[in-house]
């Protein structure tokens, strides 16, 4: 009788440290591997990043988030000649390659490649930080135009008149490049990742009216 009762108040003992034992939560699994993603968000005051320090920051914001924080992510953003300050070109900003996506997935082996018709880069392929796809034509909302500022060899954009948003400044008047991430739509270049058509604006309103949320593509050199 005495062994039943020890195991009796054993068992209630077992059970009640296991109720007050934290269950730990199941955690998405993170890519040692990401070194690209597409923003999951923009700062939300349409093409004002904040300049390229800015949305430098944001890339790093999010990635850090993810437990990818620490790896000099940089925004694929170009700036144009602006009061005497030199044009900077995205592709030279964002290191030699190769990327892989949230996934681990490769996306391209350098830069070079990453600007020709060899880039793993699709709707698929280019996942947020959290791994998620990004609504393109024909979802809702359309969110596919991807704020650049580059033409198709990542070179930044000029045109007449063109005023690259301020350089990542403005929030009103004025335009600049962007690319379809889904690699389908109008424009110029209605394939192009990175350079399918320029922005009506600069504002919030103005990038989601033709198919945007002010989304813009980080990367970071390969470790």
């Amino acid at each position: 009788m005495r062994d039943t009762r020890l195991a009796t108040i054993f068992v209630a003992s077992a059970l009640a440290l296991a109720a007050l034992t934290p269950i730990a939560s199941p955690v998405a699994a993170q890519s040692a591997d990401m070194n690209f993603f597409i923003t999951s968000e923009g700062p939300g005051d349409g093409a004002n990043l904040g300049g390229l320090e800015g949305a430098d920051a944001h890339c790093e914001t999010l990635a850090y988030a993810q437990g990818a924080g620490g790896l000099g992510w940089k925004a694929y953003l170009s700036t144009i000649d602006e009061d005497g300050s030199a044009a900077v070109h995205a592709r030279d900003r964002i290191g030699d390659g190769p990327w892989h996506n949230q996934a681990g997935v490769l996306v391209a082996a350098d830069v070079d490649e990453l600007h020709s018709d060899a880039a793993n880069l699709t709707k698929e392929t280019i996942l947020t930080e959290k791994g998620d796809p990004v609504n393109g034509r024909g979802d809702d909302p359309n969110m596919h135009d991807i704020l650049t500022g580059s033409n198709m060899d990542g070179t930044a954009f000029t045109d007449s008149d063109y005023d690259n948003c301020e350089n990542w400044t403005s929030n009103g008047s004025g335009s600049t490049r962007v690319g379809h991430h889904d690699r389908t739509g109008g424009g110029q270049n209605p394939t192009s990742w990175n350079s399918a058509h320029s922005s009506r604006g600069c504002s919030q309103q103005d990038l989601q009216g033709t198919g945007g949320n002010g989304f813009f593509y980080c990367f970071a050199p390969a470790g």
